[in-house]
């Protein structure tokens, strides 16, 4: 998925984060399953039985049907997606193995329902079900439960509860609802992977056979007088959801990604194959091998060639959705010298028969492995990790899921099966509730002093500010205010009102605060390091009677310079800064504030990139002057060494581990020389807020007084930004007088 990690940085989850994507999670027929015994193998149950290879390849019409093909297009499937989570180079694209395993999951699961539909007449939905608990759940639990355990001890403190509902959800198979929502919070955007995240896929297969078996057998008793209506409610189906895939990639990233409304299409593209493989059977050789080279390569292709810019799912699915299918259906009618011949070989089929497990556990070893271990992240050490999670996922398939899946005690009785997925899922959701009530403690030493009272009651705020900057603690607190496990979830007026812009709005909301009434207007302008000074302007606004105007969007510079988003320029930035320069020069305010991040990427950049920035800069300001008011450019704040809220729960009694340092700290030195340049030749005023933030030795702490400083890797946190609004009071006193008229 691709969602915004940072002003003007696009990323996807792992962040590492890349897109998840999950084997097929497939039925193995059972007993239930018609025309074949307990252990018998046919197109539907791919996972061979204890890892054995399945003894022959027949065509898919057959009665028990084996595509080894399959089992090879699987390996090759969750091997990118490991590939592309370890970040080896050329396999950025690594994240369409998910859309792989949905077109094999709904060929190979449509397949087992026809047989059904055709020996019975009808589809027995409890079976159904049995037979996925069976298949799905007791791997799953296991991981579940491990990987919690595994946060408890070693991922951030902060966020062990967030984990804990996304383990909650991950075992109720809602986890990519719960996504596709966090996603959608920008504040939340850079916050590193859930170690459950790879659950997304799973969910979304689960929602889709919630409705698929239903609406096959209602489609097969209304189609029978005229057979050739069966695909047609699918079809439609296909359509619609492709429809919206196309539709929400360009205007909310993570429904688009995580949505099952928007991945429905791909598993159906597989059940379509499936509704045709009577025919399909009968492919001329001369026709069959081709389609699966060709498909093959299609894969292949997205997954060198997309990478984390990629506006992904949308189109672009189509590229491996389509490849699938043509290796499935060419498959139908095997042929020599077709895709077999690569993806039949021994290896890719036991790696085949692994992935299921393979998938599950590589994730949370990525994830949790290098904290445990205490080392930063990196590509030998993922692709030691992926390595090590291929025994944990053998052993998980002989000791746990075949030995639970043939179990006698399940042959022919689906009460028991489903009593024993609920009893599962409810267990796996009981221990993550009652997990998330006892949190790992964070340490905390002597009280420290209240930084806002400090501020506020000083004669002086700014040498009283310095004095704090200079004795600030190396630990947490014991009267931290606010909490730390409250740091990320408080958000000011501005995120809760829906006043910061997201990427893909144009628009300029009225967004008033302050005294709405005054004459007075002030208008603070720019991207969310604009907006992370709401909070003091915002009390500085209701002290002195101002009206706050807050005009703010998403990773959007205020400089007239066309920045790169999802792989292509930003262009609703550049509609929304014309707009809001218009709405200011509408409004004739006494003062405009103007912030953004050093960060951004010219999507065209200049023969001479330090000028084309100080002109955009320049064209802004000028503009802004030309209202009547007055501008105040408020310079980028130093960066933290890391997301200084976790760096802080991680390192309670050792704050000196997260505290950055002068230069590192300022996020693009050549960025700040351009805004000066700018300043001077506009003739606009300068607000620097280093000294508030760092040393005169240059150290950047992220605590001062009893106040985190940093809610995240680069955002002011609320509580910080409010304590020191005298400050800017002072400074902004300073520059045009004690009050603000023309």
């Amino acid at each position: 998925m691709k969602t915004p990690s940072r002003e003007g940085h696009v990323s996807r989850p792992s962040s590492t984060l890349t897109p998840d994507a999950q084997a097929p999670s497939l039925d193995a027929p059972g007993a239930d399953a018609p025309g074949s015994d307990a252990r018998g193998t046919d197109a539907s149950d791919v996972h061979a039985p204890g890892g054995r290879t399945p003894p022959r390849d027949e065509r898919a019409g057959g009665r028990h049907a084996v595509r080894l093909d399959v089992q090879g297009l699987r390996a090759l499937a969750v091997s990118l997606v490991v590939l592309s989570h370890a970040g080896v180079s050329g396999f950025s694209g690594g994240y369409v193995g998910v859309d792989v395993f949905f077109v094999i999951s709904g060929f190979l699961i449509t397949l087992l329902l026809l047989r059904e539909l055709s020996a019975s007449g009808g589809i027995s939905i409890r079976k159904f079900y049995a037979r996925r608990a069976l298949r799905l759940l007791p791997a799953s639990t296991l991981v579940v439960v491990t990987t919690l355990v595994g946060s408890w001890l070693f991922l951030s403190k902060v966020r062990f509860e967030e984990y804990a509902g996304d383990a909650l959800s991950s075992a109720l198979y809602a986890v990519n609802i719960r996504l596709a929502v966090n996603g959608t919070d920008y504040l939340a955007e850079g916050s590193p992977p859930s170690p459950f995240q790879h659950f997304w896929s799973l969910a979304v297969e689960e929602q889709f056979y919630l409705l698929w078996p239903l609406l096959l057998l209602a489609s097969w008793r209304l189609a029978r007088p005229r057979g050739r209506l069966l695909a047609v409610p699918l079809a439609v189906l296909c359509l619609v959801s492709f429809g919206l895939s196309v539709t929400a990639t360009g205007g909310s990233a993570s429904w688009a990604y995580f949505g099952s409304h928007t991945r429905f299409w791909e598993l159906g593209v597989g059940a379509l194959l499936a509704l045709a493989a009577g025919r399909l059977d009968r492919l001329p050789a001369k026709a069959a091998a081709p389609m699966t080279w060709a498909g093959l390569g299609c894969v292949l292709l997205a997954a060198v060639w997309y990478d984390n810019d990629t506006p992904f799912p949308g189109v672009y699915a189509l590229l491996p959705v389509l490849g699938t299918a043509l290796v499935l259906a060419g498959g139908c009618s095997p042929a020599p010298y077709d895709a077999r011949w690569l993806l039949a070989r021994r290896p890719a089929v036991w790696l085949g028969g692994l992935s299921y497990s393979w998938y599950l556990w590589h994730w949370p070893l990525l994830v949790i492995g290098p904290m445990a271990l205490g080392r930063p992240g990196s590509v030998r050490l993922a692709l030691v990790f992926s390595a090590l999670a291929l025994p944990l996922a053998w052993a998980t398939l002989r000791l746990v899921e075949n030995p639970v899946r043939f179990h006698s005690v399940f042959r022919g009785r689906t009460g028991r099966a489903l009593g024993l997925g609920a009893g599962l899922s409810a267990g796996a959701a009981v221990i993550a509730l009652t997990a998330s009530l006892f949190p790992p403690a964070i340490s905390s030493g002597k009280a420290a002093p209240e930084l806002k009272q400090e501020i506020a009651t000083a004669a002086d705020p700014l040498p009283r500010l310095r004095q704090l900057l200079e004795t600030s603690g190396t630990s947490l607190p014991s009267n931290l205010t606010p909490a730390l496990t409250e740091i990320k979830a408080t958000k000011s007026a501005v995120y809760r009102d829906g006043c910061h812009v997201a990427y893909v709005g144009t628009q300029t909301p009225p967004c008033v605060y302050g005294d709405p009434a005054s004459d007075t207007v002030v208008v603070l302008f720019g991207d969310s390091h604009a907006a992370q000074w709401f909070p003091a302007l915002d009390q500085l606004a209701r002290t002195h009677h101002w009206k706050l105007v807050s005009l703010t969007k998403a990773s959007c510079k205020t400089a007239a310079v066309t920045t790169v988003y999802h792989g292509g320029p930003y262009a609703s930035c550049d509609t929304w800064r014309n707009k809001a320069i218009a709405k200011i020069n509408a409004l004739r305010p006494s003062l405009v504030i103007v912030s953004s991040s050093d960060a951004g990427t010219p999507a065209h950049p200049a023969a001479d990139p330090v000028q084309q920035w100080t002109d955009g800069f320049h064209e802004t300001f000028g503009a802004l002057g030309r209202s009547g008011a007055r501008v105040a450019v408020l310079l980028d704040t130093p960066w933290p060494k890391t997301d200084a809220v976790d760096c802080a729960a991680s390192y309670p009694l050792r704050l000196g581990r997260c505290t950055n340092h002068l230069p590192e700290a300022v996020r693009d030195q050549s960025r700040r020389k351009q805004v000066k340049d700018a300043v001077k030749s506009a003739g606009v005023s300068l607000i620097d807020p280093e000294p508030w933030l760092c040393t005169r030795a240059g150290d950047c702490p992220v605590l001062v007084g009893n106040t985190v400083v940093y809610r995240d890797d680069s955002h002011v946190s609320e509580a910080y930004a409010a304590a020191i609004a005298p400050v800017l009071g002072n400074r902004l006193t300073e520059l045009f007088g004690a009050k603000l008229d023309r």
